[in-house]
């Protein structure tokens, strides 16, 4: 708001997320010269709060970062033992064999890891450098300069008014100014999102796509703990509503991290995702390990899947996307964070050249050029197909040629070219009419559990008075357009129990529960109308994972 008077710093480079790419790039910025003035902007209570733990770890990104990361004790402490697929029907499963897999699809060399705790681990190697940390600190609004270059971010508002108004208690914040902005938000950020589209950065690309991940810790019977050992699924009990499948890895402690992937393409609107994820864990095989268990903690959060083709331009004059706020996971690997970390460090180098040649707001094309034909363009490149043949053809189809399509990549050629995406996942969702309903299964409290209790073992939270960080653009179109037609699927696609409808004497009512909101950014991206846009509340709110 131009009325608005805040004050300013100076930065050479500021840098919005405090995750492995975010990091990386302040660690290697510190790393070419100590002196340059460096911040890391984080909008969780911590390093690592909003940070999803429980990941396969390919440490090619640390390797090249921090060479001698296990001399500095970084967390990394279960290496991948044991690594097992799985075709899952209802009452069984069939195993399918490691050795028809293309070498990438290999974890030998993998880490089971806390990526909370590996990027507090981070952030504490970045301090020891001299980077500036402000953990609390959400990014709310881009500054732009004379010449619409992207020249900070503000961050810090605090006390918003209930309907976003600044009211005598409002803290307006800071705008912290670069000569380079990093936004490394993860996937779908609020300013991320903005970049994109006021610099029309997808044009000439795929749409992006998306899963929702929603994963479980749980600690189980010593004597079915298994440390090291890897597990995927597909199949059952998703069957042709939609793509997604589970993975299962036992980390240190007798603890296992047990999630499951939804694809956001799905066109059944009745389909509720997290409901899929508590159906899993009733399979028998599954059941069995978690008998005699707990569960200890909770989480969501979106997924990019698009891969190579779907990756927008990753400048801009003055700023650059880094990670998943760009879509870097490699999705049959189900791994993205090296490619973060490698993203980090190329856009650090990039921008290091650019300040020691006394350039500012500029576009960092040699980071373009570096992750497009580098490690982290020949990383996606050889997957880029695997998502589109899954979603035209189906799981077996995708299986079997995709298997060929990254074989044959392997050495240096495709059959069939690369292939495109189409609709995107809102688009994707059709009219309620064409489809039935699911009879889902009722929680039973052990192994399966309903929506807000198992919210509550995310610890989020957001102070209630400020103002709702889910924005609608037109307030009526969740009863006149999406209820009728859709059948409001906000209700089942949050995996927070944020969207209700309610009933009562005047008629169907739109409830957002905000106050529950883990941060997925499922809602920006599957709402059939495209009506809601996540935004970013005040510092520190939201989800505060657990240190484990």
């Amino acid at each position: 708001m131009a009325e608005i008077e805040r004050e300013a710093m100076e930065y050479d480079v500021v840098i919005v997320g405090a995750g492995p790419a975010g990091l990386s790039a302040a660690i290697r910025l510190k790393q070419l010269d100590a002196d340059l003035n460096v911040v890391v902007l984080e909008k969780g209570s911590e390093v690592g709060a909003h940070i999803l733990s429980g990941a396969v770890l390919d440490p090619c990104g640390l390797d090249a970062l921090i060479p001698d990361w296990k001399e500095k004790g970084a967390p990394l402490n279960v290496p991948v033992k044991d690594d097992k697929f799985y075709m899952l029907g209802e009452a069984g499963q069939v195993r399918i064999p490691n050795f028809p897999m293309p070498p990438l699809m290999h974890n030998h060399g993998n880490y089971i890891v806390s990526m909370g705790n590996v990027c507090r681990w981070m952030a504490e190697q970045a301090e020891e450098l001299g980077v500036e940390i402000f953990p609390g600190m959400a990014c709310s609004e881009m500054v732009y300069g004379e010449n619409s270059e992207v020249k900070g971010v503000v961050a810090g508002v605090f006390g918003l008014e209930p309907d976003g108004s600044y009211g005598p208690n409002t803290e307006p914040g800071m705008e912290l100014h670069g000569k380079y902005v990093f936004l490394s938000e993860g996937v779908r950020g609020s300013l991320s999102k903005e970049v994109i589209a006021k610099y029309d950065l997808s044009a000439g690309k795929e749409p992006q796509k998306y899963g929702v991940g929603m994963k479980e810790i749980w600690e189980i019977d010593p004597a079915k703990h298994k440390e090291g050992s890897v597990t995927h699924t597909m199949g059952w009990p998703l069957g042709s509503n939609a793509g997604g499948g589970s993975f299962i890895y036992h980390l240190e402690n007798n603890q296992v991290y047990v999630g499951f992937v939804v694809h956001l393409n799905y066109k059944n609107p009745h389909l509720y995702p997290y409901m899929e994820f508590q159906r899993f864990k009733h399979h028998p095989m599954v059941a069995d390990l978690l008998k005699g268990g707990k569960r200890v903690a909770y989480g969501a959060r979106a997924i990019t899947e698009g891969g190579y083709q779907s990756m927008p331009k990753l400048v801009a004059p003055g700023v650059a996307l880094l990670g998943c706020s760009a879509g870097m996971v490699n999705v049959p690997r189900i791994k993205g964070n090296h490619n973060a970390m490698l993203s980090g460090k190329a856009a650090a180098e990039a921008a290091y050249d650019a300040i020691k040649a006394e350039r500012s707001g500029d576009e960092l094309t040699v980071y373009e050029t570096e992750v497009r034909n580098g490690a982290i363009g020949s990383d996606l490149k050889k997957v880029r197909n695997v998502k589109p043949m899954w979603s035209k053809w189906g799981l077996t189809a995708s299986l079997m040629l995709g298997g060929l399509d990254m074989w044959t990549n392997t050495f240096g050629f495709s059959l069939f070219g690369t292939l495109g995406h189409g609709k995107n996942d809102a688009e994707s969702t059709e009219d309620a009419s064409k489809h039935q309903p699911i009879d889902y299964p009722k929680p039973d409290g052990t192994l399966s559990f309903d929506r807000l209790t198992n919210v509550s073992f995310a610890a989020t939270n957001h102070e209630e008075s400020q103002p709702c960080h889910l924005r609608l653009a037109d307030p009526e179109i969740p009863v006149k357009v999406n209820l009728p037609k859709y059948d409001e699927p906000a209700q089942r696609y949050c995996p927070a129990g944020v969207y209700e409808v309610v009933e009562d004497e005047s008629g169907p009512r739109f409830v957002i529960n905000f106050q529950n909101c883990v941060h997925c950014k499922t809602c920006d991206i599957k709402d059939p109308s495209q009506n809601i846009t996540w935004t970013t509340p005040q510092g520190g709110d939201g989800p505060n994972y657990p240190n484990m």
